[in-house]
């Protein structure tokens, strides 16, 4: 049980460190600079989101 929950309290940190990315990249453009930067920040914010979601779905079968 405790190699599960630190699983996904690491998943759960990656997903944190995913939205901090998005935000870093995105924050305090101008606006001809994040209308260039924001379409790549959020096709790889989602990419990761994606891929943690597949892991977390792999945890859980691996639980029951």
């Amino acid at each position: 049980m405790p190699a599960k929950r630190q699983a996904e309290e690491l998943l759960m940190i990656e997903e944190a460190d995913a939205w901090f990315e998005y935000l870093e990249a995105t924050r305090g453009q101008s606006t001809v600079r994040y209308r260039e930067v924001e379409p790549w920040a959020w096709a790889r914010l989602s990419q990761r989101l994606r891929a943690i979601r597949a892991r977390r779905a792999r945890l859980r079968p691996a639980a029951a």
